[in-house]
């Protein structure tokens, strides 16, 4: 068992890039906590539908068994605008209560900036000094960020990690299905048609029928 922390930089990605694996640790006995840091705003998004994603957020936190999730309430597609000191203290202070021995954060690649912000916040924050309890990071793929990146080597997606899903798949679909506002018609990538092909190619490279992909971005083991 352990204790786990998701840094979502928006509301979808914990689904797309680790719904199931989120599932298996519950199922398991951990304790999965999660942290969006960005949300919505007026006039760039109607009041009802910045309400609505909140909402739809309290429903996948129940069907993937969530313990706490953390509303850091940052601009979407803003945060470039925010000093980088601000955006490390509000993650540092969710990191200091939940205490997470595992971390999940998204892919440094990534087309999305916001995306690759918090991916560097987060690797400032958790350096591993003495006495630190994370024990190990993990990056994440997010369905059309992670794929989108432009084709340089620097922004690879090259996973080393990979969770059997096949048991919680099933999951992960219904928990994106609450996204309605998120979600969109295949052949887009954040389709449940994609999401699950997407698991299927990931198992197929080893030999299970289903998986998530990571990249292992440090690993201590006493």
């Amino acid at each position: 068992m352990a204790k786990v922390l998701v840094i979502a930089p928006h509301p979808d990605d914990e689904v797309l890039g680790c719904g199931g694996t989120i599932v298996k640790y519950v199922r398991e006995g951990s304790e999965v906590h999660l942290c969006i840091v960005t949300k919505a705003y007026p006039p760039e998004w109607p009041e009802e539908e910045v309400k609505k994603r909140r909402e739809e957020v309290l429903k996948v936190n129940e069907i993937l068994g969530i313990k706490k999730t953390f509303f850091l309430d940052l601009p979407t597609l803003k945060l470039d605008t925010i000093p980088q000191k601000e955006l490390n203290n509000v993650i540092i202070q969710v990191v200091n209560e939940v205490q997470p021995e595992v971390l999940y954060i998204p892919h440094k690649g990534d087309v999305n900036k916001d995306h690759r912000l918090v991916f560097d916040a987060v690797m400032v924050l958790v350096r591993p000094k003495p006495g630190s309890v994370i024990k190990k990071v993990l990056s994440y793929e997010t369905l059309s960020e992670t794929e989108w990146a432009a084709p340089f080597i620097e922004n690879a997606f090259v996973p080393n990690i990979y969770v059997d899903i096949s048991e919680t798949l099933e999951v992960k679909l219904r928990a994106m299905s609450e996204y309605r506002s998120e979600l969109k018609e295949y052949p887009h990538p954040r389709s449940l048609d994609a999401i699950s092909a997407l698991a299927k190619i990931r198992g197929a490279s080893v030999g299970v029928r289903a998986a998530e992909a990571f990249m292992l971005v440090r690993e201590i083991r006493i």
